[in-house]
């Protein structure tokens, strides 16, 4: 693993007790130039995470906490009338930031979680018919609570598709779960972090990951795979293009940050639950269903060429 990336995986695995593997998964999203999207149970660390995350990778970044009464202009920005000019001048939002924490982003309503979308596709917001490019890079790290629980409005598939992964942290286990009762308050971890890249170190490891080599055996593989996907019965609609490019450039991002130039079929099996398990629709639930379980379906019907 290249030394800075190494070193926010440390840092954050010591806020993060026990979750390398979601961590380190967390940091290959960003390194592949997506959006990372945290689903979990309320209280297992989405947001400490998403926040360790942030701050770890020197970038500024704006909290914006999702409620039923946020609106888009509390996102994007509005123009207000200068009574000195007489003139309206445009205040931007909390959007124009490098890193944005969209916190609980279930909980607004699809009317203002829409104004997101813009944002995560182009890079840019459209505010009052003028377009306004985003800071570079620009990363959106969202968390989600399950949208069975009270309050919370399902993401639309048109947006879920815009998070290059999403994943899930789930219970600790026994003894990170007595580390975290015995350390200190996770709050005054976040207050003492430190950046530990620069932004032209990140956007020099995001050059480095567009460069691992991808065989045209291994692309074999990732085609068979979303073949697979959009002729099995087993699923309402098969993987996307988009989600084939998602996969390819997770899969790079990890082989990286094992130290090698070149992808190899497990990095497209330990990144494939995160990319594939927000995007496919089970046949028999019409749900999605946990990635793992799609993804261990996957690799066990198509062979590795």
């Amino acid at each position: 693993m290249p030394q800075p990336v190494d070193s926010v995986v440390q840092q954050v695995s010591a806020v993060i007790l026990g979750k390398e593997k979601q961590i380190r998964l967390a940091v290959a999203c960003l390194l592949a130039r997506g959006h990372l999207l945290i689903e979990d149970l309320p209280g297992v660390g989405k947001t400490t995470l998403a926040h360790a995350l942030a701050i770890s990778l020197g970038l500024d970044f704006q909290r914006i906490q999702f409620t039923a009464d946020l609106l888009p202009t509390d996102i994007l920005g509005v123009s207000i009338l200068d009574r000195e000019s007489g003139e309206f001048r445009f205040h931007a939002g909390p959007i124009f930031a490098q890193v944005i924490l969209a916190d609980e982003v279930n909980r607004a309503t699809p009317k203002t979680q829409s104004a997101l979308l813009e944002a995560m596709a182009e890079r840019q917001v459209t505010v009052e018919g003028e377009t306004r490019p985003l800071p570079q890079p620009f990363f959106v790290i969202a968390t989600q609570n399950p949208s069975h629980q009270v309050g919370t409005f399902q993401l639309p598939e048109s947006q879920l598709d815009r998070f290059l992964m999403r994943i899930t942290l789930g219970y600790p286990d026994r003894t990170a779960e007595r580390s975290l009762l015995e350390g200190a308050d996770r709050r005054d971890l976040i207050a003492n972090l430190q950046p530990r890249l620069r932004p032209e170190n990140l956007v020099s490891l995001q050059r480095q990951v567009s460069g691992v080599h991808a065989s045209a055996a291994l692309l074999d593989y990732v085609q068979a795979l979303i073949e697979h996907s959009r002729r099995s019965p087993d699923f309402v609609a098969g993987l996307s293009p988009r989600a084939g490019l998602a996969l390819l450039a997770c899969a790079r991002a990890w082989a990286l940050m094992e130290g090698r130039d070149q992808v190899l079929p497990e990095d497209v099996q330990t990144v494939l639950p995160g990319v594939i398990g927000h995007r496919l629709q089970t046949a028999s639930e019409l749900a999605r269903v946990n990635g793992a379980e799609l993804s261990r379906k996957l690799v066990s019907e198509v062979a590795i060429p």
